[in-house]
C-alpha cells in the first residue's frame, strides 16, 4: 500500500491556553480498514480526529505533520444536530450534496439521479422509512436519527476516509449492531475508517487496531484480542473494565423491581403496580404527530416516586413523548396531568411552578450551555428565574449542589467549552435540581460517555435517589444497565406502548420480542455482517 493512500499523524501536539488537548500522537489510518481511538471524555479523541480535516480550537498552536490521502474526507460528529440547519428540513442539505455528484449527466436524467442517491445513501446508513424523514426538520428526528442522518450526508459526498465520532452515541442494540455491520462493510469496500467511540463493544467487534488516550497522549495500541486479553496499562484495565458491572447499589435497585409485590399486567397498563403510590406524573391517552406524521399512538403513563425507564429503538418516539411531559413539544392530544391537575401543552403557557416542577436533562449537554458564560452562573440562574432565589443565595446553593454532584472549585467557574462531557452531564443535572423538581427526565445522559464515567453517573443516579424520594426519575436509555436502574420499565416501539411492568421482570422474562432484544441482547452482539468482518479483511 502507497504511503500516499493513508491518512497518517505524526508527533501531534495542539495547545490551547497553555493546556496541550493533544500531545505526540502517531497513527495510521488505512484504507480498508477500521482505526479506533478510545479513552475518556476530553482525552483528545476528537482533536485527534479533526487534525485529520486540518480543523483546530480557535487560537491553538499547533506542530507536528497530518498527511491526508486525494479525496474527500467525511466527518460524524458525536453531537450531528451541530451540523444540521434548523431551518431546512433534512432533505434539502442532502439534495443540494447529491446534486453536486450528478452535474457531469444531462439535465433530464439529475433529478431520477438525486432521488437515487439520496435512497441509496438513506439505505446505507441503515435509516428505515428514510423517505418520510426527509420532510422533518432536525428538531423532530431522535437523536439516532440525527446521528443516521449525518451519517447518509457523509457516503452522499464520496468520501474516501471516515472519521465516525461516536456513530453508535444515542442508538438502541439493534441499531448499533447494523452500523457496526455496515462500517465494516464500507472498509471491505476500501474506506479509511477513524472510529473515535466510547462503545466498547463495537470497538472490539470492528476495529482492526485500537488506540488508548489518556490526557492527550496514546498509552497503549494494539489490535482488540491483544488488548482484551492482556492490557499493559492501568488506564486501559480500568477502560476496558466489563461496563456491565453492576455496583451494590445497582444490583439493590434490580433486586428491589423484580421484587416489587403486585406486578398488574404486562401490556397497555399503567407504570405501577396496584399498590404503588399515586403517580407524580401521569398520561392519558396521549397522542403527538410531526406535521401530519403520526408519532404517538394513545400511550397511557404512570410515574410514581422512585426511578422509572424508557427503552425502544431509535425514532421510536421517545423523546419526542418526553418533551410532551417537558412541555417542549405542542402538537399533541390528551392529558398530562401533575400531581392529578392538568399541565397546559406548551411551556408557554405553564407556570413558574409548573416550569420547575417538570426539569429536562438533554442528550447533549453541550448545547444546553451558552458556551460564553460559566457554568456555575448558568447553573445558578434557575434557581432566580424559577424559585425567585436572590442571586447571592442562588450562586451558593449552585456551588452545594455541583460540588455534590463531584463538580467543586475552579471548575465550575469555567466556560462549558472547559469542560468534558461527562462533566457538562453532572452540571446539567445540577441545573435541573436546583429547580426543586418533582420529575426529572434524563434523556440518554449516559451515552457518548466512556465505561467509567457511565459507572460514576449511574452511581449518581442512585445517590440522588436516596437522597429525593419523592423525586419521580425516568430514564430515557438505551443502556441495559442505566435501564436495570429503574424499579418500573416501559418499551416504546414505532410510538405504541409494548409492554411494561416491574424492570426486574422484563429483564429475567420479556414477552414482547422487542423487549428481549433490547434488553438481553449483549450490545456487543455481532450483526452477520460485523461477524464477517474481521475474516473478510
Amino acid at each position: 500500500m502507497n504511503a500516499t493512500d493513508i491518512a497518517q499523524v505524526q508527533d501531534l501536539r495542539v495547545e490551547t491556553g497553555g493546556r496541550a488537548l493533544v500531545d505526540g500522537v502517531s497513527l495510521r489510518v488505512p484504507a480498508g480498514q477500521v482505526t479506533a481511538l478510545i479513552g475518556a471524555s476530553g482525552s483528545g479523541k476528537t482533536t485527534t480526529g479533526l487534525a485529520l480535516l486540518h480543523e483546530y480550537p480557535p487560537g491553538a498552536t499547533v506542530t507536528g505533520e497530518v498527511r491526508v490521502p486525494d479525496g474527500l474526507i467525511g466527518y460524524v460528529p458525536q453531537h450531528p444536530a451541530t451540523v444540521l440547519n434548523p431551518a431546512r428540513p433534512v432533505a434539502a442539505l442532502l439534495r443540494d450534496i447529491a446534486r453536486s455528484r450528478v452535474r457531469h449527466l444531462p439535465r433530464r436524467a439529475r433529478r431520477p439521479a438525486v432521488r437515487q442517491h439520496l435512497l441509496r445513501a438513506l439505505g446505507q446508513a441503515r435509516i428505515p422509512d428514510g423517505e418520510a424523514l426527509l420532510h422533518r426538520f432536525p428538531h423532530q428526528l431522535s437523536g439516532g436519527q440525527q446521528q443516521r442522518i449525518v451519517l447518509a450526508q457523509a457516503l452522499l459526498s464520496g468520501a474516501t476516509t471516515l472519521i465516525a465520532d461516536e456513530p453508535t452515541t444515542g442508538q438502541d442494540a439493534l441499531t448499533k449492531q447494523q452500523i457496526a455491520g455496515h462500517l465494516a462493510a464500507l472498509a471491505r469496500q476500501g474506506l479509511a475508517i477513524l472510529l473515535l467511540s466510547h462503545d466498547l463493544d463495537v470497538v472490539r467487534t470492528l476495529a482492526d487496531e485500537i488506540h488508548v488516550l489518556r490526557a492527550g497522549r496514546i498509552v497503549e495500541s494494539g489490535p482488540p484480542e491483544k488488548l482484551w486479553r492482556s492490557p499493559q496499562h492501568s488506564w486501559t484495565r480500568e477502560l476496558l473494565t466489563e461496563a456491565g458491572t453492576a455496583g451494590p447499589s445497582d444490583n439493590a435497585l434490580a433486586h428491589r423491581s423484580a421484587t416489587t409485590p403486585g406486578t398488574g399486567t404486562r401490556h397497555g397498563t399503567s407504570l405501577t403496580a396496584p399498590a404503588a403510590p399515586e403517580p407524580v406524573l401521569q398520561v392519558r391517552a396521549l397522542t403527538a404527530r410531526h406535521g401530519r406524521s403520526p408519532v404517538l399512538h394513545t400511550v397511557d403513563l404512570r410515574l410514581p416516586p422512585g426511578c422509572s425507564a424508557l427503552v425502544g429503538r431509535s425514532g421510536s418516539g421517545k423523546t419526542t413523548l418526553a418533551r410532551c411531559l417537558a412541555g417542549l413539544h405542542r402538537t399533541h392530544d390528551g392529558e398530562v396531568l401533575l400531581d392529578g391537575a392538568a399541565l397546559p401543552r406548551s411551556l408557554r403557557d405553564r407556570t413558574r411552578e409548573q416550569l420547575a416542577a417538570v426539569q429536562y436533562v438533554f442528550q447533549d449537554a453541550r448545547a444546553a450551555f451558552d458556551e460564553h458564560r460559566p457554568v456555575l452562573d448558568q447553573v445558578s440562574r434557575t434557581a432566580v428565574r424559577l424559585r425567585r432565589v436572590p442571586a447571592p443565595k442562588a450562586l451558593a446553593d449552585a456551588e452545594r449542589t455541583l460540588s455534590t454532584l463531584g463538580l467543586a472549585g475552579d471548575l465550575v467557574r469555567r466556560k462549558p467549552a472547559e469542560l468534558s462531557g461527562g462533566e457538562l452531564q453532572r452540571a446539567a443535572l445540577a441545573r435541573a435540581l436546583l429547580a426543586r423538581p418533582r420529575v426529572l427526565i434524563c434523556d440518554e445522559i449516559t451515552s457518548g460517555l466512556d465505561t467509567v464515567a457511565r459507572r460514576n453517573l449511574r452511581a449518581l443516579l442512585v445517590r440522588l435517589l436516596g437522597a429525593h424520594p419523592d423525586l419521580s426519575l425516568l430514564l430515557i436509555t438505551h443502556d441495559r444497565d442505566t435501564a436495570a436502574l429503574a424499579t418500573r420499565t416501559a418499551v416504546l416501539d414505532r410510538g405504541r406502548l409494548v409492554e411494561q411492568g416491574p424492570t426486574g421482570q422484563l429483564l429475567a422474562d420479556p414477552q414482547h420480542p422487542l423487549t428481549a432484544a433490547l434488553l438481553q441482547a449483549p450490545l456487543g452482539a455481532r450483526s452477520p455482517a460485523a461477524e464477517a468482518a474481521p475474516s473478510a479483511r
